[in-house]
């Protein structure tokens, strides 16, 4: 931590006439385990750190990774991925945002729907979740082609971006409404909401999923919870975005000619290893989750059910929260210390 240690002392000497100690010294002249550059890019800890959670993998490879890729995130994740067979990301990734998800059905209608705010406090508000709810059977009711259509859409004295700019203003936190599907085809539904609680835990919570179905309601209901549990990339391996398997292709041909297998052998290695992934990420072919002895779709011919189509949300999946840190703070502090003494020099 040299570099950040000599930083902060440096800091302290301005703000508060504050002199290194013998230890400090010794302590800023350790080597720095912070940062490490690649060229022109800095690697931080928290690079290596997130690196490791999407792929677990070795920190010291995915610091390495990072310094070969020269900090491309996706890159190193690629090269992992080659050298190691690290898993393939979660398809949810990391949550970095608060809020609900709600699972709505009303007779043969049905809707998805997601709101947010900056604190899992404020996801408990009343007045948030009322707001949550009632826009939510705005969708229900209605027929909105996209968010902002709802945004304009009417809502007591107002529209639904009024009322919410209200609230923001009421609680002092921003909120925003994120997304909506609804399911209208006219065939039977059931849901699963995860992480809810209080009164409205049956349909509001972190994660909320609706399946479309034919058979048992029961059945349904059981693979909506499978679904929330492992989170499918498609329903059968042909309803896996084509770019996705592309990727997985790439880096399965890329770990195929490292081996330095035959040609003939490598491809068959690569075909393997794409069929393994559309196994793990089709939800007919995933073991299923209350029986992992048999599959999903075993499961579903058992109970005499088909899944038509489902769909479901992840509160703040793919949404960046920013992060206040000790060291962000320090840095700030130094800024200003800098600037100081920029206008004293003047």
């Amino acid at each position: 931590m040299q570099s950040f240690l000599t930083f902060l002392l440096a800091v302290l000497a301005v703000t508060n006439g504050f002199a290194p100690t013998v230890q400090t010294r010794v302590l800023a002249s350790r080597p720095s385990t912070f940062l490490q550059m690649a060229g022109d890019i800095k690697i931080s800890a928290k690079m290596v750190s997130e690196l490791r959670q999407k792929t677990d993998s070795p920190m010291m490879e995915c610091k390495k990774a990072l310094i070969e890729a020269n900090g491309d995130f996706a890159a190193a994740e690629e090269i992992l991925r080659v050298k190691l067979g690290s898993k393939a990301s979660k398809k949810a990734g990391r949550i970095a945002a608060e809020g609900v998800a709600v699972a709505m059905i009303e007779g043969d209608a049905g809707v998805l729907f997601e709101a947010n705010c900056e604190t899992d406090f404020v996801s408990k508000n009343p007045d948030f979740i009322d707001f949550t709810k009632n826009v939510a059977s705005g969708v229900m009711k209605g027929d909105f082609a996209d968010v902002d259509a709802l945004n304009n859409s009417p809502m007591g004295g107002g529209t639904v971006e009024s009322t919410r700019a209200d609230l923001v203003g009421k609680i002092g936190e921003n909120m925003s409404i994120r997304r909506f599907k609804k399911f209208s085809n006219g065939g039977k539904l059931a849901s699963y909401v995860h992480g809810g609680s209080g009164a409205d835990r049956a349909s509001m919570g972190k994660i909320a999923v609706i399946v479309e179905y034919e058979g048992s309601q029961e059945a349904a209901t059981d693979i909506a919870m499978h679904i929330a549990c492992n989170k499918p990339s498609g329903l059968t391996a042909a309803d896996v975005p084509q770019d996705v398997l592309d990727q997985e292709r790439k880096v399965a041909e890329l770990k195929a000619a490292e081996s330095g297998k035959p040609e003939a052998i490598a491809a068959k290695m690569v075909e393997g290893q794409v069929q393994k992934y559309l196994k793990e990420v089709t939800l007919t072919s995933q073991p299923f989750v209350k029986d992992p002895g048999m599959n999903v779709e075993t499961y579903l011919k058992n109970a005499d059910t088909t899944i038509k189509s489902y769909a479901f949300y992840v509160v703040g999946e793919g949404i960046e929260k920013k992060e206040d840190t000790f060291v962000a703070e320090v840095e700030a502090a130094a800024a200003k210390v800098a600037a100081a003494a920029a206008a004293a020099g003047n």
